[in-house]
């Protein structure tokens, strides 16, 4: 649309081509801010090139798209959100991207995000970033011994058969494939069980839900536990999901958590979609850290006991109407199993009631004051802390 009309643009190629589809969307209302005083007949393009020159000072990124939507009165901003469906994404409270992972002392009052099919639709509503999908190197493992290698396979195995033990093979290799890229992410441990049981340790914050919600009391089905530990095996041999490429983000495809908008969208893979950081910190280039080789020793009968409880005060108590014998058959990879709806590591979807409990449980502790703490002799108390945000 611009083409010829704006030589003094300050953007690079890439940035005038991500950011060249918002500003186009908005042409429609700025044509009200083009309309100046003229005595002779000129297109209207070359009107509107100019009002978009003279708004933004030549520049075609997400600060011009915002000096332009700031002129806008709220029938202009009508007409271009009705062209451009992607104005209509939350502003995430005006905080920057990354800011996901900041720990804030009095931080705002965050909604958990939609579910059910009002989820699928704003997650299939949210386009893949153009140039999202990264290609990822094979992993090296490197084990400093037989026993560390098999801690990363057990681990590895794990995160594979209770997230996505139902999911089909290449849905498996994508979680595989994100627990290792984490490894070599420098924001994240380099170990892989250090990468599986991050935060497990405490009440809130474990990174794998299973690892702090009580599935590893219960006992994996031999054939899923086998078959994970084959995508383990090949993930740890150095096969790569291209599909996925250095993505260190999912969900399923039923929760719409309010983090996703913060992160580049690379594809969908089964009921997981993927994500990876945006900009430089989510390329192939930024993961350099190398596997430590030495692999923790997990305590799995510590981890074992639930430490995230649902509406119940014990997950036994919780799972007590979740019917265990009941069997249901699915189907993957083109192959029909029966399994028992509690048994894949003991999930099963929260009753209504449940997840009313959880919100209530969310907003007080939301709402309790915080409780100073002294700092020790020598520290400097700080209002932010980073809790790894890549590098810019």
């Amino acid at each position: 649309m611009l083409k010829g009309r704006l030589p003094q643009l300050k953007t690079t190629g890439r940035q005038a081509l991500a950011a060249a589809p918002m500003v186009a969307a908005v042409s429609l209302a700025v044509m009200g801010l083009a309309m100046s005083a003229s005595s002779s007949v000129r297109p209207d393009l070359d009107r509107t090139a100019e009002a978009v020159a003279r708004a933004t000072g030549g520049d075609l990124t997400l600060n011009g798209l915002k000096l332009i939507m700031a002129r806008l009165d709220p029938g202009q901003l009508a007409i271009a959100r009705r062209f451009d469906p992607g104005l209509n994404q939350p502003e995430l409270y005006g905080l920057t991207p990354g800011w996901e992972s900041l720990s804030l002392g009095g931080k705002p009052s965050l909604d958990a995000g939609v579910s059910g099919v009002a989820a699928q639709q704003l997650n299939a509503a949210m386009p893949a970033a153009f140039g999202a999908l990264q290609p990822a190197k094979p992993f090296d493992l490197r084990p400093a011994t037989e026993a560390d290698r098999k801690r990363a396979l057990r681990c590895l195995t794990q995160a594979v058969y209770y997230e996505a033990a139902l999911e089909p093979s290449e849905g498996q290799e994508g979680v595989a494939q994100v627990v290792l890229n984490r490894v070599r992410d420098p924001n994240y441990p380099n170990t892989v069980c250090g990468v599986v049981y991050q935060g497990a340790e405490r009440t809130t914050g474990c990174q794998f839900s299973f690892t702090c919600d009580g599935a590893l009391s219960r006992t994996p089905i031999p054939w899923a536990w086998s078959r994970a530990a084959r995508v383990a095996e090949r993930a740890l041999a150095g096969h790569v999901a291209t599909r996925v490429g250095t993505a260190t983000h999912y969900h399923a495809d039923y929760v719409h958590p309010w983090w996703s908008p913060t992160l580049a969208k690379i594809t969908q893979v089964g009921a997981h979609i993927f994500y990876r950081w945006k900009g430089a910190p989510g390329e192939s280039k930024a993961f350099v850290q190398r596997s430590a080789g030495r692999e923790p020793v997990i305590d799995e009968a510590r981890f074992a006991r639930p430490r995230v409880l649902l509406a119940a005060d014990s997950v036994e108590e919780a799972l007590a109407g979740a019917a265990p014998n009941q069997l249901r058959t699915v189907e993957i990879d083109g192959q029909t199993r029966v399994v028992g709806i509690a048994s894949l590591g003991g999930r099963r979807q929260a009753s209504k009631q449940e997840i009313a409990a959880i919100n209530e449980r969310l907003k007080a502790y939301e709402a309790a004051p915080a409780v100073a703490v002294a700092p020790p002799p020598g520290v400097t108390a700080m209002a932010v802390e980073e809790v790894g945000k890549p590098a810019a």
